[in-house]
């Protein structure tokens, strides 16, 4: 196993800069586009006031997944938690790592399944977590989220031979 930089982080994942601004321009384009057609040329009320929600829904989501993935995801000896101190699961309540191609997991990541449920949380384009289960990645780089989950994967076979 490796050994932590002088914050005691093991592993970091952050949003690629590149899919991160793709996947907000197109939720905001889709937004705006909406709207815009939505004023532009009206439907029936009903479905115009379906369309001015849904358009203002992802230019909210938009808006809350870029601020999501300014946030870093670190591994300690303890625990996974993103940099605004949100813990995602702490290393001893981990049972499993999913990270096959064939794995329900998020793009470019890995899920992993907890022993307990937990409430959930949703940083959108970086992480989720849905009772037993949370996922890592989205927008994220592949080297990143493969080399933390490998990082996990080693605790928890250390912690199961001792």
């Amino acid at each position: 196993m490796f050994q932590p930089n002088q914050d005691d982080i093991y592993a970091t994942v952050q949003a690629s800069q590149g899919r991160r601004w793709f996947a907000y321009g197109v939720l905001f384009l889709l937004g705006a586009l909406v709207i815009y057609t939505t004023l532009t040329q009206p439907p029936a009320l009903h479905w115009m006031v379906f369309m001015l929600v849904f358009g203002v829904a992802m230019l909210w989501l938009a808006e809350r997944l870029r601020r999501a993935t300014t946030q870093v995801i670190t591994l300690t000896e303890t625990e996974l938690r993103d940099s605004s101190g949100v813990v995602l699961a702490k290393i001893a309540d981990i049972a499993t790592v999913s990270r096959g191609a064939f794995a329900l997991k998020p793009s470019n990541g890995f899920t992993l399944v907890l022993k307990g449920k937990m409430p959930r949380a949703w940083a959108p384009g970086l992480w989720w977590r849905i009772g037993r289960r949370v996922g890592v990645g989205g927008v994220t780089a592949a080297g990143q989220s493969r080399f933390m989950a490998e990082q996990i994967a080693l605790r928890l076979e250390a912690s199961k031979r001792r």
